[in-house]
């Protein structure tokens, strides 16, 4: 019976450490997720900060999922829009302070991504 009642506790533990992580999860993919978003923040992080140099770094984004992006990593705290009235209007985007806490999570998938090219060539041509 004790068993039952600490496998029970254990299993509780274990259930909400998951969810917390899961959530956890859902929040970073909900900011950062998608095919785009990580690669316009290291495009803008290289210097590129008008639409069109954004563009041209991030082969194949449309300008229409460009835009959509630049709006919401723009609500979410990355980035700034900031234009300057003049002639001709000037609009660049800015990376905030906030954007740097994805260093680490920019280099650990960088470095996996290496690795997985390398593994999936390696099989590829061990299959030849």
């Amino acid at each position: 019976m004790a068993d039952t009642q600490e496998n029970q506790i254990d299993n509780k533990a274990f259930t909400e450490e998951c969810h917390k992580v899961l959530m956890a999860m859902s929040d970073a993919l909900y900011a950062i997720g998608g095919k785009w978003k990580l690669m316009i923040i290291i495009a803008m992080g290289r210097g590129n900060k008008r639409f069109t140099e954004i563009q041209r770094q991030v082969a194949g984004i449309s300008a229409r999922v460009l835009s959509s992006e630049l709006k919401e990593l723009e609500m979410n705290g990355f980035i700034i829009k900031k234009v300057e009235n003049g002639y001709p209007v000037t609009i660049e985007y800015e990376l905030l302070p906030y954007s740097y806490t994805l260093e680490e999570v920019v280099a650990a998938m960088t470095k996996w991504g290496m690795q997985h090219r390398e593994k999936v060539k390696a099989e590829m041509s061990a299959e030849k």
